[in-house]
């Protein structure tokens, strides 16, 4: 018998299927439908502390006022204008800056940034972010045909390294004549940080006065920004100075900020001074959606319209994440108390879906936690918490599980 060989090209045929947290997701459920007492913080999604999925009455209404005929249909290649208009407006308020953006409909926050890879780099170029981030920013990057350059997160005093940030813009402007940044603030993920004022203020300092040597695309994920605090969430001032030379670009979603996670439906915003560059952004984003999704979720991109610009609905839709914000804040501050008292090192957590605890040996700390039935992610110094998915009550437990991972982390390092 002849042995026929694969058809994959050899670089496909090497990938895995799974992405790594789903896979320590998938582990946890079958342990727990086992009848083990497990401890899932894994997943990104924010769960009452029943263990039901948190979600909001007011976008059930919002996604049973679309008729059907609407919903079924073909949405427009780049998203309907009213959508687009929508989230430029959610983000941009009525001001100035409004009028300087353009926008596509994306699948959610990872399709935005998707389309800022494929268009604001060259095939072999790298993207530059923070040390500490979202592991599928690789994924996207390799699977483009780019790559991901990371400089490091935090300094000293557990605070954004600001002269690792300018270095790294540098060097990359320097060594491939262009470069896209991937923030993913108020409320990082996996880290749980927010920048403040002066930090925001710095950031922009420095893109401004960097982007003077060559083109750089800013691009903020803004995914759990909704759940940051007024603070962190002013950095919306700051895009203007960097738009002096950059083009800031946003990644919004609706998966977090309405807890629709499966309806897929996001945008890619596109600030820049230019009113021609614009239109070219235009251009090429939605070619790019073409080329790849063609058309979003329709049903959700016209109940994100109704969430949006119906007046009762929008306040609604406010109230009910003011009471999920309540919900996951009470975790903040219950896990910052704990883990004070236990020595934990992490850091500024303020709010959001994840934390990170420093380790010396990640993979060592999360087998140790996974022997006690708690699930975390480990990655390179830390491993990350998803406190949206962890019940109040299991808090206890939790912290005492990443000490016990920490003293075996560093007993094994000894």
């Amino acid at each position: 018998m002849t042995t026929v060989s694969g058809s994959l090209i050899p670089e496909a045929a090497a990938r895995e299927g799974n992405d790594p947290i789903f896979a320590l997701h998938g582990e946890a459920v079958r342990r727990a439908a086992a009848g083990e007492s497990i401890l899932n913080s894994t997943l990104g999604a924010l769960m009452n502390d029943d263990g039901s999925l948190a979600v909001m009455p007011s976008v059930a209404e919002a996604l049973g006022r679309v008729p059907h005929a609407l919903g079924a249909g073909y949405a427009p290649i780049s998203g309907d204008p009213a959508y687009l208009e929508a989230v430029i407006s959610d983000l941009c308020g009525a001001g100035g800056l409004a009028g300087q953006a353009v926008a596509v409909a994306t699948p959610g926050s990872t399709g935005a940034i998707h389309h800022a890879i494929l268009n604001f780099l060259e095939p072999g170029q790298a993207a530059l972010t923070p040390s500490y981030y979202w592991g599928p920013y690789h994924t996207i990057s390799t699977h483009s045909g780019r790559s991901v350059e990371t400089f490091n997160m935090f300094d000293a005093g557990i605070r954004l390294d600001l002269d690792a940030f300018r270095r790294g813009l540098e060097g990359q402007i320097e060594q491939q004549g262009r470069s896209l940044v991937l923030f993913n603030f108020p409320c990082n993920n996996p880290t749980g940080y927010s920048l403040d004022e002066a930090e925001w203020e710095a950031v922009a300092e420095i893109v401004q006065d960097v982007g003077e040597r060559g083109p750089i695309a800013f691009l903020l994920d803004h995914a759990y920004a909704k759940f940051g605090d007024e603070a962190s969430n002013r950095w919306i001032d700051y895009v203007p100075r960097m738009m002096e030379s950059a083009t800031v670009l946003v990644g919004w979603t609706v998966s977090k900020s309405f807890a629709l996670y499966g309806a897929r439906v996001g945008a890619l915003v596109a600030l820049h001074r230019d009113p021609a560059e614009r239109q070219r952004m235009s251009n090429a984003l939605g070619f790019s959606c073409r080329a790849t999704w063609s058309n979003c979720n329709h049903l959700g991109l016209l109940a994100a319209v109704e969430l949006l610009t119906d007046p009762e609905l929008r306040a609604r839709s406010d109230a009910e994440r003011a009471a999920m914000i309540r919900l996951l804040d009470g975790r903040v501050a219950a896990f910052n108390e704990l883990a004070g008292r236990t020595g934990l090192s992490y850091p500024r957590y303020e709010g959001g879906f994840f934390v990170s605890v420093f380790t010396p040996d990640a993979g060592v700390t999360a087998a140790t936690m996974r022997e006690a039935g708690v699930y975390v992610v480990p990655m390179e110094g830390a491993v990350r918490i998803a406190l949206c998915a962890t019940p109040a009550a299991s808090l206890p437990r939790l912290v005492e599980a990443l000490a016990n991972g920490l003293a075996a982390a560093r007993a094994a390092a000894a």
